[in-house]
């Protein structure tokens, strides 16, 4: 029993459950609301509307939204509209639209605003009705307008609800509050007419005027003569047509005369507002070409100048450091000649330094017998350069006339002479004490005179010729 009734009750619970998702899923639509079906609703359609009805949605492949048919109020604060004449006028106004029931309208709807706010959608209408109040404003005379409202209105209509059908909404009802114009035209138009009807009330009461005077004239016209009645009937005829004449001869030439003053005060108007304009865009197209040349030539010197300065600040600067180089190649070549110069003049005197160390040693460490060494060595240069002294002088020929006299020391007079002649020779000795040194006595001892060396001389001369 028990394992037969739990399928039973599994049963029931899936078709209630069942019975509750049909229900949820299954929507109404009140009449002041469309209900719109989308998703896969079937025949190639986008979406499917009912309005004052029911249908069930199925779940997953389709879903529902509802608009809303209730009437909505837009205030179009149309300003500055430019009307037949140019005169630019503004049309406040009250407009009241509405999603149409329509089955095209109503679809078009779904398509266009159903995923809109209410806000939304009255932005867009407002948008629509502002363009087409603005294009039907341009195809009206100002007296149009103003004096005929049904015609505007009809106007509106036609072309505002031609664009609202195309979203789906409908144009319900247009409230016009009121007509103004910046020129003055309207108030013109209004003192116009005020105008016209003051003197169309002083035309009645002079008329008024004028019957009771013909009364009181046609009472006294009873106690005068019939003749002087019919007279007087005729002149009044006559003063009365003059009068009318006159009237509307006036009234004509007053209308036409207001009718042009309005026509060349909003010609002048607006000739000057659009002069105006135009001084305005040529003045700020003037300044922004000013200041394009001003900024061009600015660029120019400022970019020109800039460059100049660089170049000359990269020449300065590579003819300063090509002074630099060579200065330092001068002074690098100049060091490296002193310093081989030195190193040079270091080796000789440290290879002298070296040599006469040894030749001291030589000399067993006595330095007079090293300078003795020296001097023997240099004793050729010594003797050549004494007799360098002598060597240049020509003599062709000698002549002596000798006398025999002698000189009284047994001299002869040839002997005196070249005893004179070796006496012009510098001696050894001389030299070596000028040089503050002592020639060795190996060389010789220094004579005492010139008479010592002549004799010498003479000695030498003497074993020469022996």
């Amino acid at each position: 029993m028990d394992t037969f009734m739990i399928p039973l009750i599994v049963g029931v619970v899936v078709l209630f459950v069942t019975f509750l998702s049909v229900i949820s899923r299954y929507r109404k639509c009140s009449s002041d609301q469309i209900l719109v079906i989308y998703g896969n609703v079937g025949k190639g359609q986008s979406s499917k509307c009912i309005h004052g009805g029911a249908a069930f949605i199925w779940p997953i492949i389709q879903d529902y939204k509802y608009l809303s048919l209730r009437p909505m109020q837009i205030t179009i604060p149309l300003d500055n509209a430019l009307s037949k004449q140019n005169i630019r006028i503004s049309i406040p106004s009250i407009f009241t639209i509405g999603i149409s029931t329509d089955a095209i309208k109503v679809q078009a709807a779904a398509e266009r605003i159903l995923e809109l706010s209410q806000k939304e959608i009255e932005g867009t209408a407002k948008e629509i009705i502002l363009g087409q109040l603005r294009q039907v404003v341009t195809t009206m005379d100002i007296e149009e307008i103003n004096a005929d409202r049904d015609v505007f209105l009809r106007n509106i209509t036609a072309n505002v609800e031609t664009e609202l059908e195309k979203i789906g909404l409908r144009l319900l009802n247009v409230n016009i509050t009121d007509i103004t114009d910046e020129s003055g035209y309207l108030e013109a138009l209004g003192k116009k007419a005020a105008a016209e009807a003051i003197n169309q009330a002083k035309i009645q009461v002079a008329e008024k005027d004028r019957d009771g005077a013909i009364g009181e004239a046609n009472a006294r016209q009873a106690q005068r003569i019939q003749v002087a009645s019919a007279n007087a009937e005729a002149v009044k005829g006559e003063n009365v047509a003059q009068i009318t004449i006159a009237n509307s001869t006036s009234d004509m030439r007053q209308r036409k005369a207001e009718a042009e003053k309005t026509a060349v005060a909003s010609e002048k108007v607006q000739t000057a507002k659009a002069l105006e304009e135009a001084y305005k865009a040529e003045k700020i197209a003037e300044d922004a070409r000013a200041e394009k040349e001003r900024a061009t030539q600015t660029a120019d010197i400022v970019v020109d100048t800039e460059i100049q300065k660089k170049k000359i600040e990269i020449e300065a600067d590579a003819q300063a450091e090509k002074y630099r180089r060579e200065a330092k190649g001068q002074a690098d070549a100049i060091f490296l000649k002193m310093e081989a110069e030195a190193r040079g003049i270091n080796e000789i005197l440290t290879k002298q330094a070296d040599g006469f160390k040894k030749l001291v040693e030589a000399a067993g460490n006595d330095p007079t017998k090293a300078a003795t060494l020296l001097i023997v060595d240099k004793l050729p240069e010594l003797v050549k350069t004494q007799v360098e002294a002598i060597k240049n002088l020509k003599i062709d020929k000698v002549v002596v006339w000798d006398n025999a006299s002698g000189n009284g020391k047994g001299q002869s007079s040839t002997a005196n002479f070249l005893s004179s002649l070796i006496g012009s020779v510098p001696p050894l000795q001389n030299l070596f004490s000028m040089a503050g040194m002592q020639l060795p006595d190996m060389l010789g001892k220094p004579l005492q005179n010139v008479e010592e060396a002549t004799l010498a001389s003479a000695s030498v001369s003497e074993h020469k010729k022996k």
